[in-house]
């Protein structure tokens, strides 16, 4: 129970569960009496989450290997059960001008960012849709809302997430899985640390300019904490939000309507 509403399922995945919203979810899943999967690269990280709740188990997988993540499904469904919860969270954001991206970054960005969202939903949704049930939540962005200077393939691939998620919402509207798509401005998160870190270092202004600069694009003047897209993600996975599908939902202080 969450908020005095019933999570609709007792198995979650939450890639990039190791660390930021990621590491929100997954805790905050657990709470609501739900066994969550988490998965990453480095299994440090993931060990460390699990050791903070009995009901988190980590398993270290690469999101864009469709290998890897069919061993990751195969391992914790076999231990665990299917995934009535698929989180796509796991991401990843460069900063550089259009004209100075590498092919090789841009692919590196969608790879992690589009594919990896695709790759982490694409088994679960048959067998999601032969039960009836299921909640795919994407963490998207802002950046798949509207456009922003200096991230290009990360503007690209969020948008591309929205698109994929509005795709999987119509394929499985009438199968009772919902597919929606939470879009946060900046988190206050390691990531957010690396923009702050680039903006010091490319422009010579201190840190807390570069966070002043950040805040602002929120009208409210502040940054997303990871617990708001927890509870976000939370009311999409209860029993309330059943005729919410399709959905990309907004947690930028006003930053877009």
């Amino acid at each position: 129970m969450i908020g005095g509403q019933k999570v609709l399922g007792r198995h979650a995945l939450v890639t990039g569960g190791g660390s930021g919203v990621g590491r929100e979810i997954a805790l905050a899943l657990a709470q609501a009496g739900v066994d969550v999967t988490i998965c990453g690269r480095r299994a440090d990280v993931l060990d460390a989450v699990a050791a903070e709740s009995s009901r988190i188990h980590g398993i270290a997988a690469d999101i864009t290997d469709e290998h890897a993540v069919s061993g990751l499904y195969e391992k914790a469904e076999a231990a665990r059960g299917p995934f009535d919860i698929v989180i796509a969270n796991a991401g990843a954001a460069d900063s550089a001008p259009a004209h100075k991206v590498s092919l090789a970054d841009w692919r590196r960005t969608l790879d992690v960012n589009l594919t990896g969202a695709f790759l982490t939903v694409k088994p679960a949704l048959s067998s999601m849709a032969a039960r009836k049930a299921g909640r795919i939540v994407f963490i998207a962005s802002v950046a798949g809302l509207r456009g922003y200077a200096y991230v290009a393939p990360y503007v690209a691939a969020k948008h591309g997430v929205i698109g994929l998620m509005r795709a999987l919402a119509a394929e499985t509207v009438k199968t009772g899985v919902t597919v929606n798509a939470v879009c946060p401005g900046y988190v206050e998160t390691d990531m957010l640390d690396r923009s702050v870190n680039n903006i010091v270092e490319k422009t010579g202004r201190s840190a807390e300019e570069a966070r002043s600069i950040l805040a602002a694009a929120n009208p409210q003047n502040r940054f997303i904490q990871p617990d708001e897209v927890a509870d976000t993600v939370l009311w999409l996975c209860g029993e309330k939000a059943g005729s919410i599908t399709g959905q990309a939902i907004s947690i930028s202080g006003g930053e877009t309507w």
